[in-house]
């Protein structure tokens, strides 16, 4: 029943793929009891009778390879029965730690396969990292690449080791665990409430916190990013993501082969945008996600010069500026649609195919789920933050966080806050204002960064902005930039003086940029910007009087102030 509950749901969004309106009102999230994806969906849907010689995984660059969706299940079956004899268990905890390499897909279905859960970690971790997450995540068994083999030097002895590559001494081999039956028998029926993933999130305001999901949660309620992103069987699938995060789950494994697509991944040593568009147009790519540094660098090429065979394009992980939505729109015809989720959920708000883009907002909500506005006293409002209904809880959404005596924090029972900070219109459109922690007052109007950021970035000199509260006398406080220039731009006083006219053209007096800074701007490993320690070190040099070398103030052009 639960293969089918779950095609019955996936097949209703397929018929109104263009119709949000009428998928709105009619989705209705499938009831499971067993379920599990990788036998019950991967196995029985995808390897079987003509999706079974379709490629399920296309790498190119480093670890090229091409493999189908019979033969990702005939390894993962392999590897799943080696896991099994090496002693892994339902419910243990295995963590995760591959490139974008075909052994990543198969562990991640062996895992599934077994009922044990997986921590998926970025091969950026340091060795503190690693030691946080093997006490914390209760690390029983590890999947490293051998290069990465002495980051776990010192670490708990007793955890089974699995080396992708050549095995040290002490790890168990990739290779060796090949040899197993292909045929594998599960041990009892998966209940699609048990775990699945143990997520560690990326940290952007303090430690990183532990996110369970389970076998429905994110195999099932990635539907509706498989939906958002107007996935269809047959389509090749890019996502720039890398593994360890929860969007390489989203749009690299759940969201395409809930469509019966292709999952396409081009590596490069480092990410070069000229080469990725023409991965992309060599290899007829028809679905592209992408976060929005990835567009920033897309947008700075000329874009004219790939005639792809792109369908669909998205976004996500932060705001995308509207203006470069504009562009890929004038060069490619391609509308770039945003969409809003968590490691926490899968997607809660998205611009969805066939509906208005409204110009600097994320989209209306997801069928499935219910959002509300809430301010802190658990009231609705116009302008607040992004709350999730819980009456009921939408199967996308994760059981809780995990302390770190092992039990949960419960979610409570009105609502799930998000921390974002969001204004809704009249006909339920979301714009996004910022995370909780990072809208600030200055002269005691409320100013929303992410505006302030995309004026920053409609200056052709500025490639990314951070806007953070500097503290002032005056003022109390007052937005300071931090920028990181395009590589023809020089960190000077001219450049400075551009960007300031130019916010006098676009911002409102009381919004408008007192001071920035050229510099690289400080980010977490996966990628987002960590506003928290730009404001920190204002505070810090407020205290201490310093300025440093590379800011500039308004007050250093005596010529604006007389326009």
């Amino acid at each position: 029943m639960g293969a089918a509950a779950f095609k019955q749901a996936r097949d209703f969004l397929f018929e109104h793929r263009t119709d949000y309106r009428r998928a709105h009102a009619g989705f209705h999230w499938p009831q499971l009891d067993n379920f599990n994806y990788a036998l019950d969906w991967f196995d029985a849907e995808l390897a079987q009778g003509a999706n079974a010689k379709r490629p399920a995984l296309k790498i190119v660059g480093d670890g090229a390879a091409t493999v189908t969706f019979r033969e990702l299940s005939e390894s993962s079956n392999r590897l799943a029965n080696g896991l099994r004899a090496l002693g892994v268990q339902r419910g243990e905890r295995i963590l995760l730690m591959l490139g974008n390499v075909v052994p990543l897909w198969e562990f991640m279905l062996a895992a599934m396969k077994l009922g044990a859960v997986v921590i998926p970690a970025t091969t950026l971790l340091t060795p503190n990292d690693l030691k946080d997450r093997f006490e914390r995540g209760r690390v029983r068994h590890l999947i490293a690449n051998a290069t990465d083999a002495a980051k776990f030097d010192g670490l708990d002895p007793t955890v089974t080791r699995i080396s992708v590559g050549d095995a040290p001494a002490g790890w168990h081999s990739y290779a060796d665990l090949l040899r197993g039956d292909v045929r594998f028998v599960p041990e009892g029926a998966t209940r699609a409430t048990d775990p699945m993933l143990l997520y560690f999130t990326s940290g952007t305001t303090s430690r990183p916190k532990l996110v369970e999901h389970s076998h429905q949660s994110y195999p099932v309620g990635h539907l509706i990013t498989m939906y958002w992103i107007g996935l269809q069987p047959g389509d090749m699938h890019l996502n720039i993501s890398s593994p360890g995060w929860a969007k390489h789950a989203y749009s690299c494994l759940f969201a395409p082969w809930n469509a019966g697509s292709t999952v396409f991944i081009a590596n490069q040593p480092r990410f070069n945008a000229p080469g990725m568009l023409d991965a992309i147009t060599d290899h007829k790519v028809t679905t592209l996600c992408a976060p929005p540094t990835v567009w920033r660098m897309f947008v700075q090429e000329d874009l004219a010069r790939w005639k792809t065979s792109l369908r669909e394009v998205c976004s996500a992980g932060e705001p995308c500026n509207p203006e470069i939505i504009d562009q890929v729109q004038k060069v490619w015809g391609l509308t770039v649609r945003e969409g809003y989720g968590q490691t926490e959920t899968t997607l809660q708000i998205g611009c969805f195919p066939g509906e208005r883009v409204e110009p600097g907002s994320m989209g209306q909500e997801s069928p499935g789920f219910h959002i509300r506005l809430l301010d802190t006293d658990d009231k609705d409002v116009e302008e607040g933050e992004v709350c999730i209904d819980l009456a009921p809880p939408p199967v996308g959404l994760m059981r809780g966080y995990q302390n770190d005596d092992g039990s949960f924090s419960p979610l409570g029972t009105a609502a799930y806050r998000t921390g974002d900070i969001a204004a809704r219109s009249t006909d339920g459109y979301y714009t996004y204002i910022g995370r909780a922690d990072d809208v600030f007052k200055a002269s005691d109007y409320r100013i929303s960064p992410f505006e302030l950021e995309s004026a920053l970035i409609e200056h052709p000199a500025v490639a990314e902005a951070a806007v953070v509260p500097a503290p002032d006398p005056i003022r109390m406080a007052v937005p300071k930039a931090y920028i990181t220039l395009t590589a023809a731009s020089m960190p000077d006083a001219a450049t400075a003086l551009s960007i300031f006219r130019h916010l006098r053209e676009t911002l409102a007096p009381f919004k408008r940029v007192r001071r920035l800074e050229f510099t690289d701007l400080p980010k977490t490993i996966s990628g987002k910007i960590r506003r928290v320690e730009l404001r920190q070190q204002e505070a810090v040099r407020a205290a201490e009087g310093v300025r440093v070398p590379m800011e500039f103030r308004e007050d250093d052009f005596p010529e604006l102030s007389r326009r």
